[in-house]
């Protein structure tokens, strides 16, 4: 009974979460938490939330235009009033 119930909740949170992404809420946040639920059941549900994880791991490091975590940006001097 409990592993029915553990499935069944990740599939309605994983169901919430797809339509939070178009309805206001967090829907990525409720996609993580369901296929984390059903990758304790089901190894698709695992391999899913691996590559998930991994591309959010990409879209978190991206730099836009190749630039340096510690690189500081220049600004145009505005203190001359020009």
């Amino acid at each position: 009974m409990a592993r029915v119930a553990k499935i069944v909740g990740g599939f309605v949170l994983l169901g919430a979460g797809l339509a939070m992404l178009v309805l206001p809420g967090p829907g990525w946040l409720a996609i993580f938490g369901g296929l984390a639920i059903l990758a304790t059941e089901f190894l698709w549900a695992h391999h899913l939330l691996a590559r998930l994880k991994d591309g959010a791991r990409r879209v978190r490091s991206y730099r836009p235009g190749g630039r340096s975590p510690n690189a500081k940006a220049t600004r145009p001097d505005r203190s001359r009033g020009d």
